[in-house]
Formats: structure tokens, sequence, C-alpha cells
């Protein structure tokens, strides 16, 4: 990235996970910068910013945080959803690896601003490593007065609790993140009431992502202004974003957004390892619309762009795939995820999925005819928009979007019987 970098600017200073080394290069000012500020105008700097979520949905961060009720006879409470359970998607865990005190005081910030005393970092089960560094930088920031009560001096106070998930992907829905802390069955709730109103523990709650919460120091830092330069009009900013494949340098890149997906893979990325020849690129996370290698050319890394193209910058989980990849393997692999993970509660995705796999299967071992392409778009085009989370909808786009693009693939799959012989990548 040309410009400074926001997310990851710390992140090569040995020790950058302790609390002396981020002191050390302006951390925590931002969080006296706010809590010298009334919180409205806090809230409303972030509004300016143009900071959308991260985690994938892209809503405008500011405006979720104003939705809150100012009074509320019940406390309030902040959730960091750090479950990153999206295949293909390993950039939050960077950030609490190597950064983890930009996500406490993105946190201390929100909760000044909305009026939170109460903060749950809701982490995936098997961040074993990351949850400890978390930890660590909690308890840095509990004995430096940074959390507990009367932080820097003031009547704000503000604790923070990790909370470890049991490994459901579906927890990474807000709702079902909420049930999930309290004890209950991780499923998605009914909506209305939202979060912003009726959340956890019954209260009003703001959920959001690692690296939403983590941009908002920077942003009290240097102003909405100077965050608003970075990316385009409608896609502000900066975004993390995780590419595995084969790719000369796989890892995780800041870029700013409106960055073109082409140059990114080929300048950042170093392109394709020698001898390949890309096929289609998973641009947000395996949940999203696959683009082929055509479409890829012209595409830009920002919400509009790639909605224009088809699809959606979703988590950033970028997956490139080459040449003699065989995607009858690997969508009845994805099939098998979003069919594991399904909760069970809605009809249309518990037995969609179920349904969808069993005929990817029945394909990918040389049982399959022709009219199970046509079926299993049926049934994937019932599930979107009937469920009461996006789950249905995360296997939907997938399956129609690579059975679409690549029927031929499909269909030769079927009319030559082949029982799993194709290459193995991915």
């Amino acid at each position: 990235m040309d410009k400074e970098p926001i997310l990851t600017k710390r992140m090569h200073l040995p020790g950058s996970h302790t609390l002396a080394v981020y002191e050390s290069v302006g951390g925590y000012q931002s969080l006296r910068k706010a809590l010298a500020m009334e919180p409205a105008a806090v809230i409303d700097e972030v509004k300016k910013s143009g900071l959308r979520g991260r985690g994938g949905a892209g809503f405008p961060t500011g405006l979720k945080w104003s939705f809150v009720p100012k009074e509320s006879t019940k406390p309030k409470y902040l959730c960091c959803n750090a479950d990153e359970g999206e295949p293909g998607t390993f950039k939050d865990r960077v950030i609490l690896e190597k950064d983890p005190h930009s996500l406490i005081e993105g946190m201390l910030i929100a909760s000044w601003a909305v009026g939170i005393r109460h903060g749950y970092i809701y982490v995936r089960g098997e961040f074993l490593d990351q949850i400890k560094i978390l930890q660590g930088a909690i308890d840095e920031a509990y004995a430096k007065g940074y959390l507990g009560k009367g932080i820097l001096g003031t009547a704000f106070d503000c604790d923070l609790t990790v909370h470890r998930g049991a490994g459901a992907y579906v927890c990474g829905e807000e709702t079902a993140l909420i049930n999930s802390i309290e004890g209950k069955r991780g499923q998605p709730r009914l909506k209305p009431p939202f979060p912003a109103v009726v959340g956890l523990f019954g209260g009003p709650t703001v959920v959001n992502n690692v690296e939403t919460l983590a941009a908002v120091p920077w942003i009290l830092e240097r102003g909405a202004a100077a965050y608003v330069a970075y990316g385009t009009e409608k896609s502000t900013g900066s975004k993390l974003f995780s590419v595995s494949g084969p790719v000369k340098n796989p890892g995780v890149y800041e870029i700013e957004l409106g960055y073109p997906l082409m140059d990114f893979l080929n300048n950042e990325c170093g392109g394709l390892r020698d001898g390949t020849i890309l096929k289609a690129i998973i641009v947000g996370g395996s949940s999203v619309p696959i683009l082929t290698a055509a479409e890829c050319e012209g595409a830009r890394l920002d919400y509009e762009s790639l909605q224009q193209k088809g699809t959606m910058l979703g988590s950033g989980g970028m997956i490139v795939f080459p040449e003699g990849a065989n995607m009858v393997r690997l969508l009845t692999r994805l099939a098998k995820f979003y069919a594991h993970e399904s909760c069970g509660q809605c009809t249309p995705c518990r037995e969609g999925s179920g349904f969808i796999l069993r005929m990817l299967e029945q394909i990918y071992q040389g049982h399959g005819k022709l009219d199970d392409l046509d079926n299993i778009l049926r049934v994937a085009n019932n599930m979107t928009g009937n469920t009461i989370c996006p789950l249905a909808d995360a296997m939907q786009m997938p399956v129609v979007s690579w059975i679409t693009k690549f029927r031929k693939e499909f269909e030769q799959y079927i009319i030559s019987g082949q029982r799993g012989t194709g290459a193995r990548h991915g």
C-alpha cells in the first residue's frame, strides 16, 4: 500500500503485541482524546469516516453505534466477533497475534461512545495461541489503568472478557454469538428485535468485527477526513485480505480499498507460481460467488465494484484457483462444510444443504445425472432469503455461481462417469 498502513503499521515491530511497544508508538492516545470528547462527537467522527463493518456485511459502523438507545434501564454491551470461521479467512487472527492492543483500544473507544461498561471478545475456540496473547494484553491494560474502574482518571469504567467459542461457524452471526455467550445453544435469533435494542442479556448491544474495531483508534487519532482520503467515495479506508492458493506470496495484506484485483494478485502476492494459469478467484471468503479469470480482469477490491461483478467483498478471504483445479471436488468439499455447520433450526437450510451435498457427492462419485444440476440449482435458490440467518445464502451463492460458471465441467464429469479422479487442488 502506497499510503501509511492503518492496521498493520506496528506489526513488524519486535514485541508488537505488548503494551510497552504499543504505547511507544502512540498507543492509547486515541482513547485519551476520545474521553475528552462528548460520546456523540465520537460516534459522529466514526460516521464521517465511512468505516464499514469488516466482518462481511459492510454495514456502516457509526450508524450501527447510533442505533443503540441513549437512555436504557438495562446495561449496554459490546461484543467483538473474533470467531473468524469463514473458510479462506485468516486476517483477524493476525490482529489478535500481533496488535491486540489496537483492538482493546478500539473497544474502549466504542464503549465510551455508546455508553457501554462491559465488552466481550468472542474468540474462535481453536485460536489457542491468539487467546493467550489477547488475554495477556488485556491483563496489561488492566494493570496500567486502561481497563477497570476510573479509566485514565475519569469516571469511565469498562471491563473486557474473553469468551471462547466451541467451533460453530454459525456463531459468527451476531445473534447466535450472543446466544453462545449467554450459555445457550448457538443458534440465530429472529429479528426484530435487533441486538441494538435487545441483545446480550436482554440489553442493548453492539456487535463489531475485530478488524472494524482495530481501525477506530487510527480514525480518532487522525480524524475522519484522513480516513476518507483512503479508498473510494463509498468504500473508504483500507482492508485486510488473507490470500491462499498457488500464489508466490500467500499471506495477509492491507490494501487501500478500490485497488485493482489483478494488480494486487501480481504485485503484492507476486503473481501465480511458475507454470500456473489462473482459473478463478473467490474474493471475499468461501460464501461469496466465485469470479472466473476473465471476470477478474478489471475488478477492483471495494464493495461497489465487486457488487457490479456479481460478487462481494465479504470477509476478505481470497482463495486463488489454478487451471486444472477440480471444481466438482472443491464445491463438494465446500458444500460439506456448510451442510455440517447448519444449526438445523430452519428447514430450508437444514434440508437444502443436506440435499445439495448428497447430490454433489453423487456426481463426484460418478453416479450423477445431468438433471441433478438443475435440481441442485432449484433447491439452492429456494434456500435464499428463507431462513433466520444468512448461512443458507452463504451456501447458495457459491453453489449457484460454481455450477453456472463451470457447468460444462460438471456435465463432463457426469457424462464421463468419473469417480473422484480429478486433480486435487485447493
